[in-house]
C-alpha cells in the first residue's frame, strides 16, 4: 500500500475511540498524522467525554461531537450525522475506532480515502484497509494505532502521549489544589469492577504517603465512583480532597498535571496522567499490562501473577484473587522507588 500524497489532502476526519484511556493512547498517532499532513485541517469526531481531550490540542483543529442519542440515535441518527460530515468535504478519514460503524460513517459521508484496520468485517468499506494479525493484537495500544498510520503516511511525531491544558485551566487547578505536593488516588475504573483495587487499601496507601512524604491526597474519578470515594475518605486518617464526580475531563486533566504522584487502577485517568509525565503506580489485575500500561518510563506496574489473569472480564466470577493478592506495602514500595527512598 502506497502512502497517501500529502499534497492531495486538505481536510482529515479522525474518528476517535469511545474510551478516554484509548483516546489518550491515540495521541502519538495523532502527532504522526499532523507531521505527515502539516497543512491539512484535522477534525476529530468523538463522543462528549473524549471530545474534551481534543478541544485544546496541538494535533486537532476542530472537534465534532457525535453523541449516539437524540438526533444521532440509531441508524437514522448515524445517517443524519454522516450527511453532516458530507458537507465538510473531507479528503481522508482515519478510523482509530475499530467498529464497523466508523467505516459506515466515513463511507456514507462520501470521504474518498478511508483508512483503518480491517476489523469488524468492515474491510470492503475501506480504501486503505490495514491487515490485523496476532502480532498487531499483541502491540501496546499506542503502537497499535501508530502501526496503522505507517501504512498510509510517513509522519514522525515523536511517539509520546500528548495532552495540553490552557493557562486558565492551570490557574483553576492551582486555586483548587492550593500549595503543597499532591498525590492523586484514582480508585475507579470505567470498564468494570474487576479492575478496581480495594478502597481500604487505597486509603492505607494514602495515609502512609501523607505521613512519610508530607503529600496531600486528592481523590479523582468519575460520577459513578462517588461511593468509592466516600469509602476511602471515611477510612483515611488524614484528610483528603475528594474531587470524584466533581470535575469535567478538562478539569481532571489540569488537576492531574499538577500532581507529584498518582496511585491508580488501570483506567482512563491513568493514561491522562501519563500524558503529563506524572509518576504513576498502576495496579493491574484482570487486564493485560503489556498492551494497556501507561506509555511512560515514569511508572511502576504492581501486579501479582495468578492462573486466571489476565482474563479481561468486567466482573470477577470468582474471588478477585488477582487484586486481593496485592497489598498496600506492594504499592508503597513502588511509590517509594518513584519518589526516592527518603522523605
Amino acid at each position: 500500500m502506497r502512502p497517501i500524497d500529502p499534497k492531495s489532502i486538505r481536510r482529515i476526519m479522525v474518528r476517535s475511540t469511545n474510551w478516554v484511556g484509548d483516546a489518550v493512547m491515540t495521541t502519538p498517532a495523532m502527532a504522526d498524522l499532523r507531521d505527515a499532513f502539516p497543512d491539512a485541517e484535522i477534525v476529530v469526531v468523538a463522543n462528549p467525554l473524549v471530545a474534551q481531550l481534543f478541544t485544546f490540542h496541538p494535533c486537532c483543529d476542530r472537534v465534532l461531537i457525535y453523541e449516539k442519542k437524540g438526533a444521532h440515535k440509531g441508524v437514522a441518527g448515524l445517517w443524519r450525522f454522516s450527511r453532516q460530515l458530507r458537507r465538510e468535504r473531507f479528503d481522508l478519514a482515519v478510523l482509530m475506532q475499530n467498529a464497523i460503524e466508523a467505516a459506515i460513517m466515513a463511507f456514507a459521508a462520501g470521504i474518498p480515502r478511508r483508512a483503518g484496520y480491517r476489523t469488524d468485517a468492515r474491510g470492503p468499506l475501506l480504501t486503505h484497509g490495514v491487515k490485523i494479525g496476532p502480532e498487531q493484537k499483541r502491540l501496546h495500544h499506542t503502537e497499535y494505532y501508530r502501526h496503522m498510520l505507517r501504512h498510509i503516511c510517513q509522519g514522525e511525531g515523536g511517539g509520546r502521549l500528548l495532552l495540553a491544558c490552557s493557562e486558565d485551566e492551570k490557574r483553576w487547578a492551582q486555586t483548587t489544589l492550593g500549595d503543597g505536593s499532591w498525590v492523586a488516588i484514582n480508585p475507579g475504573a470505567a470498564y468494570g469492577s474487576a479492575k478496581r483495587w480495594l478502597p481500604e487499601r487505597f486509603a492505607s496507601v494514602g495515609d502512609s504517603l501523607a505521613e512519610e512524604y508530607g503529600l496531600q491526597v486528592v481523590l479523582t474519578g468519575g460520577p459513578g465512583e462517588r461511593e468509592i470515594g466516600r469509602d476511602i475518605e471515611t477510612a483515611m486518617r488524614v484528610p483528603a480532597l475528594n474531587l470524584i464526580g466533581k470535575t469535567s475531563v478538562r478539569q481532571l486533566m489540569a488537576v492531574l498535571a499538577g500532581c507529584r504522584l498518582m496511585i491508580t487502577n488501570d483506567s482512563g485517568p491513568m493514561h491522562v496522567a501519563a500524558a503529563f509525565d506524572v509518576p504513576i503506580v498502576a495496579v493491574f489485575g484482570p487486564t493485560d499490562h503489556t498492551t494497556t500500561s501507561p506509555w511512560s518510563r515514569n511508572c511502576r506496574i504492581v501486579r501479582k501473577p495468578t492462573d486466571c489473569a489476565p482474563c479481561l472480564l468486567r466482573q470477577c466470577p470468582t474471588d478477585h484473587r488477582c487484586m486481593r493478592a496485592i497489598m498496600p506495602e506492594d504499592v508503597l514500595s513502588a511509590a517509594r522507588r518513584l519518589l526516592g527512598d527518603t522523605a
